[in-house]
């Protein structure tokens, strides 16, 4: 653990999962099952999902900001048989339990929790010299989308049920082959467990042997502290960080030794293109990036040099070919923008075929909701998701190119842009800013923002107005939740005209 210092080798690890494992199979939980984590950063969360991963289960990790209820709506679609919490989030899921009191099994995996199993009481008291084993199975993880554009979505992967040395984990060949794992690899993950990228990440880093360094939650100076204790060699982030990164201090920013730093690989969200520029001039090339969802349905690479030839490619497919169409499902030529779909990797949303089928085309094709763009070479362009896309006078915005200006504007520290009611033009484009520390909210700062997006983009496509709130609503990955920001503006709409 990156803050504490705290160290579990892997004869420990392999000690608490086997025991893990074994309470798991006497409270009930058999191959097939599933379980779910709600924790924050910890050994015991990676504990928890190996016990899952090699015996067999499905593993479901929560974020831990949900509420009550998207707790228990996950916990009750999953069909999990038991849960796995941290003390930190201790009322949270003293509510969820409550509301889903068909579950047998609720674990606190550090401390006391008032009417939980403990730990240390029941796992860590099982004597490994007696007993039977659990068989070695290959499980999987059974993850939900974040939910920034509606409930969350369970993304439900075959089980592979083969034996864990037969199992030959797809993306840790891809580590290996793309980036370099391998077992002398120091891998630092700086985002909540919870989130399929990291999770994901550090599991196969695990598989190949190498080191993983977690920190408990991102700070910009603790990062780059982490990176120069550690001696990082790996390390996977969004583009939020790295703007938290770059707005630091140069003195900040340049007292630390990142030079063990091999990889930095980026995702999860749109890169600006000043914003990577950026870090490939303080860092130099390390800096790599691949477009994928928690669905698996495909995965787009783009290497330092790809990017430097293509500025704002987010890659080419690794895993098959990729079609842009039209709303009408017509292939769209290259330069043209329409929803991205994968020819490979199909997929099924758990206990919802209606959504499943909503992102498949009669070939076949599946989708992740993104819009973009072919070059003449393959190289794939983000223009922004399907569902923010703004329709003014008949004219198709895409709001991601004037959050990446003005993410950069020294007076912002983020920012959101939607489309909001208008009665002529259908809507308008609307920015909700949250000011960098020092800065004063108010039309002295709308009015500059406003000029400087002119200054950078033609007008349509930039803000009419600009609000300001004190924390805009992002996930800890680096997604924003403009879902509940939008919602505000259209149903105030809605209700002033009723």
């Amino acid at each position: 653990m990156a803050e504490t210092g705290a160290t579990v080798t892997y004869g420990e690890f392999d000690a608490g999962i086997e025991r893990l494992s074994r309470y798991l199979r006497e409270a009930g939980v058999g191959q097939g099952d599933v379980i779910a984590i709600l924790a924050e950063n910890s050994p015991r969360f990676l504990e928890a999902a190996w016990a899952a991963q090699r015996t067999g289960l499905y593993y479901t990790a929560m974020s831990t900001r949900l509420t009550p209820d998207e707790t228990a709506y996950i916990l009750r679609d999953s069909g999990a048989k038991a849960v796995l919490v941290s003390s930190g989030v201790a009322p949270l899921a003293a509510e969820a339990r409550q509301l889903v009191p068909e579950i047998p099994t609720w674990l606190s995996i550090d401390g006391e929790i008032a009417g939980f199993d403990s730990y240390d009481e029941n796992v860590a008291t099982i004597d490994l010299e007696t007993g039977e084993s659990p068989p070695l199975v290959e499980g999987t993880d059974l993850l939900y989308s974040s939910g920034t554009t509606g409930v969350p979505k369970g993304v439900k992967r075959r089980i592979p049920m083969v034996p864990v040395e037969e199992f030959a984990d797809p993306l840790a060949g891809l580590m290996a082959l793309l980036f370099g794992f391998d077992e002398q690899t120091v891998y630092l993950s700086p985002a909540p467990l919870y989130h399929a990228a990291p999770l994901r990440f550090c599991v196969a880093t695990q598989r190949i042997g190498g080191t993983v360094v977690v920190m408990e939650h991102f700070d910009p100076v603790a990062y780059l502290d982490a990176i120069e204790r550690y001696r990082a060699t790996h390390t996977q982030v969004v583009p939020t960080m790295f703007v938290r990164l770059l707005k630091l201090p140069e003195e900040e920013r340049l007292r630390r030794d990142v030079s063990s730093l091999k990889f930095c690989i980026h995702a999860a969200a749109p890169c600006p293109v000043s914003v990577k520029q950026a870090m490939l001039d303080w860092w130099g090339p390390i800096v790599h990036e691949y477009y994928a969802g928690t669905e698996g349905n495909g995965f787009v690479y783009a290497s330092p040099q790809d990017w430097l030839a293509h500025p704002g490619t987010v890659g080419r497919s690794l895993t098959g070919p990729i079609h842009i169409l039209d709303d009408d499902g017509t292939e769209l030529p290259p330069g043209q923008p329409g929803t991205v779909y994968f020819e490979q990797g199909g997929f099924e949303y758990h206990n919802d075929p209606e959504k499943t089928a909503a992102a498949r085309t009669e070939q076949g094709w599946t989708t992740l909701g993104d819009v973009g763009y072919l070059d003449d070479e393959g190289f794939l362009f983000l223009t922004d998701r399907k569902a923010y896309m703004i329709i003014s006078g008949g004219v198709n915005i895409y709001p991601q190119e004037a959050e990446n200006v003005l993410t950069m504007h020294p007076s912002v520290a983020d920012v959101a842009v939607f489309g909001i009611p208008h009665e002529e033009m259908g809507e308008e484009v609307k920015a909700v800013v949250q000011p960098a520390e020092g800065a004063r909210p108010g039309p002295a700062l709308e009015r500059e923002l406003i000029a400087y997006c002119r200054e950078r983009l033609a007008h349509y496509k930039c803000p009419k107005s600009v609000d300001f709130e004190a924390e805009l609503p992002r996930h800890p990955t680096g997604k924003l939740y403009k879902r509940l920001l939008r919602d505000r503006y259209w149903e105030s709409s809605q209700t002033s005209v009723s």
